[in-house]
């Protein structure tokens, strides 16, 4: 296992869109109050229609020219799914449409951005450009858009000869820091590519949860081992899910390991332990057409449906907190809830230590408003996980 410590991110950024006096205690530490940033809504009949509304949200929140001129940008795409979980299924559209991705591509490029790393983690663990192609991506076409582009499938080492050691800059909630794949961390802009949906454990799928796969399963899949698993064939449920497996030797341990072997207590910290290292700087949720009742269709119940929309933001937990009220919920609910009947809400707890509000009389909205914007995705996810159901 090779590893190295880098730990280049820091807390700066987080707390500057919204500067205040007020403070949130969380676990004894005191943070600033979380900033608040617009978002924007679009309507988005079909994916025809992307790439123009898209272009329409990023100029609603400001335009990203600054942002990405001259830089390496890493899009993280939401490819959700084990290895048991293909074919592709066109009736349910769970995964991020070819045409969604081009188009983001697209618009960064025209932007300035000078490499887009193209990132997501999955089976097999290989750096094969036909392994993208099977998610209904033209890979070709992509590569001739503009800037340079490098499709990174961060499950394990890569292209890299050594891990990147980073802290939780919040000091982390579920562990203090994370091993992860040098591509991640060799990005000046980082942007989440995700679906609007619910998710069995989470609560929702957006742009804050698209980044739980940045955890690479050589390290904290079910089948890591105690020295690590460049080839790898188990999803991280036995370890950040349930914590029944313990992470290879030399990868840092929970910060309490008495804490409870609950998905729907670990799932969410997890998440906000991603976000915190691998800060958001542009989160695009694609609800043009979706799926709800849970992230995939190994959940009992998931069905089609076609929103038509896309949120578009500069932080992720103003993002999500405006997407979930779109979606018909409460971002401030609280477990046991819908939509987080199962898990803690992973958008307040990202809150809680200083990394955006869930407060929707802080976000300024443009484009169409929320209400315009409604589409009730029911009573969330009820059905049970693959995880769940084996153990």
């Amino acid at each position: 296992m090779n590893m190295h410590a880098s730990d280049r991110t820091t807390r700066r950024g987080f707390l500057g869109a919204s500067a205040a006096v007020l403070a949130t205690v969380e676990g004894g530490r005191v943070w600033a109050a979380a900033p608040a940033s617009s978002v924007a809504i679009a309507r988005c009949r079909s994916y025809a229609e992307f790439t123009p509304q898209l272009s329409s949200s990023l100029n609603n929140v400001g335009g990203i020219d600054q942002l990405v001129r001259g830089k390496t940008v890493g899009l993280k795409v939401n490819l959700t799914g084990g290895p048991d979980q293909f074919p592709v299924t066109p009736d349910l559209p769970f995964r991020i449409n070819g045409t969604a991705l081009a188009g983001t591509v697209q618009l960064l490029g025209k932007a300035g951005a000078r490499r887009i790393r193209i990132i997501e983690s999955f089976f097999p663990a290989r750096q094969d450009l036909a392994l993208w192609s099977r998610y209904g991506f033209d890979v070709n076409a992509v590569n001739n858009i503009g800037p340079e582009i490098v499709w990174e499938n961060v499950q394990n080492l890569g292209r890299y000869k050594q891990y990147a050691h980073v802290k939780v800059p919040t000091g982390g909630l579920l562990y203090p820091a994370y091993y992860l794949n040098q591509a991640l961390m060799d990005c000046d802009v980082f942007v989440s590519l995700a679906k609007m949906k619910d998710h069995a454990v989470a609560g929702v799928t957006l742009s804050m949860k698209n980044n739980f796969g940045n955890s690479p399963c050589s390290l904290y899949g079910g089948d890591c081992g105690p020295k690590g698993n460049e080839n790898p064939t188990e999803v991280r449920a036995k370890v950040l899910h349930s914590g029944k497996v313990k992470v290879p030797a030399g990868v840092d341990d929970e910060l309490d390991p008495q804490s409870p072997r609950d998905p729907g207590y670990r799932v969410p910290r997890v998440t906000v332990d991603q976000v915190g290292m691998r800060r958001v700087d542009l989160a695009i949720i694609d609800g043009v057409e979706t799926v709800r009742g849970g992230e995939g269709p190994w959940i009992r119940g998931v069905e089609k449906m076609t929103p038509g929309l896309i949120v578009v933001g500069r932080n992720p937990v103003c993002t999500d907190a405006v997407a979930m009220a779109v979606m018909g919920y409460n971002p401030q609910a609280t477990r046991g809830t819908r939509p987080f009947y199962v898990g803690d809400n992973h958008l307040k707890l990202a809150e809680s230590v200083g990394l955006g509000t869930t407060d929707l009389n802080r976000i300024e909205v443009v484009g169409l408003s929320i209400q315009q914007a409604r589409f009730d995705f029911g009573p969330g996810s009820v059905g049970k996980t693959l995880a769940e159901l084996k153990a």
